[in-house]
């Protein structure tokens, strides 16, 4: 570990840190429907589309309405998306003549794209066409992106709301949210991106001449778009297979940093406009510090065993850290901040291979995954997702202090409790019996690359990225199998609306509830016993939950190495 790489990861905390208000209070305008400078120009674009629509936008939704609105509008994206890679070879925008996607194939990406996921079982440089980049992935990127942030707005009311029966309306959430914050931000984003280097333009191909001589093609097509709402959306679907390792997608260390940058921006920003909502601002700090406490110390462990390197070619002579399946023009804190930042959040972006990571290091971006992804979590994601595990921790201290649990005015009762179980245990349920099925099938069993425990975690890898919708994967799995395909489809969409609707039904039973103000027995949610509580809660549901796993998977693995065994 180096000074220059500290400083780096040091730095990039406190730049976000810096933005948490800033963007908060945008956020927050939009979570209430106010006017925003944007609204001049976007604003008639805006009732335009209600108009085409038939939508009132003042007219608000229970939690139900809410829910089957979300649901049918995911529903048909889904289909329209499959529809387009199925047509691909038939339709324009395809210069390369690329072929339709078979079926379990189309499916499984449907599915990414719409639930935030974005998994690719597939190369995109030889297997997308122009068309189907632009229409059938990055429209998902927008709005998948838009309905988790418009989620996070709707629990918000809930605990906002006094005696409420509604929490707001889905349309002019997902509306509001795409026109006024995403779509602004990813057009500047995307000018400094073609500055940088990387290509924008309908061409498919353009033929070079290296240096010594010889012939090579290159793939080309509207990348700094995708790029833009990728990072920004935490989607983290690559327009190349190397994803953000390529040169084309991240070509500087700058670009590197900005894409880290962005990754986390919304999520840090929606902390404080929960605080805001809820009317007091240390709530939301609160929430910041806990999931900036599980960051470091994943960045922490994750940079030291990468920096630290692979003993058994320290034997053989190769000194230093494990450069393995990384860019050169990163290095090592660079690609093990990326890491842990892409699963800290639900992006799945990568700038690395963490297939090469050593074990401990490549345990890490995985238990970040399993944890919900409430480290700091996706778009509306993150928040709506650590709210959960705090309604858990404040039932456990309503048991400590003998009174009926409260969180932000509100009495968290039975219901709540049982719903976010619910929500919760979706994600082990479904990662673990998915992996557990496909290491005793022959199907399962043909895809990893690598035998024993490093295989096992690849398999583990690649159902826990589906079910947390996050995307990445260890990259040594052979997934573009009719198998992976089907079964990785259904972990996405359970992983994705099996915590949803839970959560809205939550949210629409904090709404209906009255204000119960603090008392001398309430338990304090905004000081550092809250937040280490919070913390706590976090780490033993997921450490109880996934040890075992991971005991068979990448710590089986370092034992392994340690003895000079390597996989």
């Amino acid at each position: 570990m180096t000074l220059q790489g500290w400083l780096l990861i040091l730095g990039f905390v406190a730049i976000l840190l810096l933005l948490t208000k800033p963007v908060g209070m945008w956020l927050h305008a939009l979570y209430e429907g106010r006017r925003t400078p944007l609204h001049l120009a976007l604003g008639p674009v805006e009732r335009g589309f209600y108009k085409l629509a038939g939508v009132d936008p003042n007219a608000e939704q229970g939690w139900r309405r809410y829910a089957l609105h979300m649901l049918l509008f995911n529903i048909a994206l889904m289909a329209f998306t499959y529809a387009v890679l199925r047509l691909q070879g038939v339709l324009p925008g395809n210069p390369q003549g690329l072929a339709g996607l078979s079926p379990d194939l189309a499916f499984n990406t449907a599915v990414s794209f719409t639930t935030n996921t974005n998994w690719q079982s597939y190369g995109g440089e030889s297997t997308m066409s122009n068309l189907s980049q632009m229409l059938g992935l990055t429209i998902h990127n927008f709005l998948s992106a838009a309905t988790g942030i418009s989620l996070a707005f709707a629990l918000f009311r809930g605990f906002a709301r006094r005696s409420a029966g509604t929490i707001g309306n889905f349309w002019a959430d997902v509306t509001r949210v795409t026109l006024y914050l995403l779509l602004p931000i990813c057009i500047v984003y995307t000018v400094f991106l073609i500055a940088s280097g990387v290509p924008q333009t309908m061409a498919g191909t353009i033929h070079i001449q290296t240096i010594e001589g010889a012939a090579q093609t290159l793939v080309t097509g509207p990348v700094a778009s995708q790029e833009a709402i990728k990072m920004l959306g935490t989607n983290g679907g690559g327009f190349f297979n190397a994803n953000s390792a390529h040169p084309f997608e991240n070509p500087t260390a700058l670009t590197n940093l900005v894409q880290m940058l962005s990754i986390f921006l919304i999520g840090f920003g929606l902390t404080w406009t929960f605080g805001k909502a809820v009317g007091n601002t240390r709530q939301g700090w609160a929430i910041l510090s806990a999931m900036v406490i599980l960051f470091l110390a994943g960045v922490t462990v994750t940079y030291w065993q990468e920096a630290a390197g692979n003993p058994v070619l320290h034997q053989l002579g190769v000194a230093g850290g494990n450069m393995e399946g990384k860019e050169v023009r990163f290095g090592i804190a660079a690609s093990a901040l990326f890491s842990v930042v892409t699963t800290a959040a639900s992006c799945g972006a990568v700038n690395a291979m963490h297939d090469s990571f050593t074990a401990l290091g490549g345990m890490i971006p995985l238990f970040n995954i399993q944890l919900g992804e409430v480290v700091i979590g996706g778009v509306g994601a993150g928040i709506y997702g650590f709210l959960l595990f705090a309604i858990l921790a404040v039932f456990v201290a309503g048991l400590m202090v003998g009174r009926t649990p409260e969180y932000v005015g509100k009495k968290i009762e039975s219901r709540e409790v049982k719903l976010a179980v619910l929500a919760i245990a979706v994600l082990p349920l479904m990662i673990l019996g998915f992996t557990a099925l496909s290491s005793v099938l022959a199907q399962g069993l043909a895809g990893p690359l690598n035998k024993g425990p490093h295989g096992f975690s690849e398999i583990l890898y690649a159902f826990t990225s589906a079910v947390g919708n996050n995307g990445s994967a260890f990259a040594g799995l052979t997934a573009n199998t009719p198998y992976y395909n089907g079964l990785l489809g259904v972990a996405m969409w359970v992983g994705r609306f099996f915590v949803i609707v839970p959560m809205l039904a939550i949210a629409g039973s904090l709404a209906a509830k009255k204000y119960t103000p603090e008392s001398a027995g309430s338990f304090p949610t905004t000081g550092g016993l809250w937040i280490g509580l919070l913390v706590g809660i976090v780490l033993i549901l997921g450490g109880l939950t996934f040890l075992p796993s991971l005991a068979l998977g990448p710590i089986a693995d370092h034992l392994a190495m340690i003895r000079g065994q390597l996989f």
